[in-house]
Parts: structure tokens; sequence; C-alpha cells
């Protein structure tokens, strides 16, 4: 694997592998209701975080890609985290194969164009290490913010489903 591969910098944050010292940070990002509310519904218990955490780490030796610590480049603060997978969901119509798109950033930071930045310097990334790979996302229904930086990164919805119970739009962005 290419030593960069792992890192992505964008004009305002640092995407780099998740480190054991993050996950305090982790475990707060996802217990936020709001960060949560159409991510799983609910907050995350601190284990529950933790297997989450865990998942992110095993992603990269496994697909050769995965998700990334999202951090400020200034402070080195934690933001939240950002990537792909390719989670096997039991979903009509499928994206399995596709690099699933996703993202989960502090209420601290929503509103200020962060995830848009973010989203678009991934797509970057996919197109450079993954030519011709399907990239989706998986957005449930009500979520604008989302909705509107998968727009603005250049996906569009092709499909409307449900997942877990819920009702969510597929997203696409073909090569």
């Amino acid at each position: 694997m290419h030593p960069d591969i792992r890192r992505i910098e964008t004009a305002r944050t640092i995407l780099r592998p998740h480190a054991p010292g993050d996950f305090d940070a982790y475990a707060a990002l996802w217990a936020d209701p709001e960060v949560t509310r159409f991510i799983g519904g609910k907050p995350f218990t601190r284990e529950a975080a933790w297997s989450r955490f865990l998942n992110r780490t095993g992603l990269w030796p496994l697909l050769g890609f995965g998700f990334f610590a999202v951090t400020d480049r200034e402070t080195g603060a934690f933001l939240g985290e950002a990537g792909f997978h390719d989670m096997k969901r039991d979903l009509t119509p499928s994206i399995e194969g596709s690099l699933e798109c996703g993202w989960g950033l502090s209420s601290a930071v929503a509103g200020k164009g962060l995830a848009t930045e973010i989203v678009t310097a991934l797509v970057g990334w996919a197109g450079e290490h993954f030519p011709g790979r399907r990239l989706t996302a998986m957005i449930e229904v009500g979520h604008v913010r989302s909705i509107r930086v998968a727009e603005k990164s250049g996906f569009t919805a092709f499909a409307e489903t449900t997942y877990l119970g819920k009702p969510v739009t597929l997203f696409e962005r073909r090569p």
C-alpha cells in the first residue's frame, strides 16, 4: 500500500487513520443525539462506539479502503470521521461492491461547509486510488444537510428504499 493512501488534506482538515488516542472523542461524537439522529437514530453506548471504532481499522486491510479520522488542520482536534465501506447491507437495490461513502462530524462544526469539503476530497481520493469504481451513499430521508453534501459532491439520487425500517435515499456517483 502506498504510504500516503491513508492521508488526505483539505483546506481545513486532515483525514488520517484512526488512532487509539481518538477513542474518547470518537465515543463522545457517537453519543451525541444530533450526530446520531439520522445515523442509527439513537446515541451509541461507549461499547457500541468501540465496536464501530474497531470496524474502522479492520476495513483497510480487508478492502484496501475505509474510514478516516477527520481532524482540524490547525489544532489537531478530532472532528469526526468520513470515508468508504462495503457493509454487505441487506438492501434492495443492492449497493454491494460499491465504495459506500459516509461521514459523521461533530455537531459543533455542523453547517460550516466542512462535510462538503471533506466528501469532495474523498471523491477525488477514490478517483485516484479506485478509478472506475462506483461510489454510493445511503442517506435517511429528511437528512437535508447530508443530501445537500452528497449533491454538491456530484452524487445523484437513484432509488428510494428502506433500511432497518427507515426510509432512505440511495445516491451514486459513477466514474
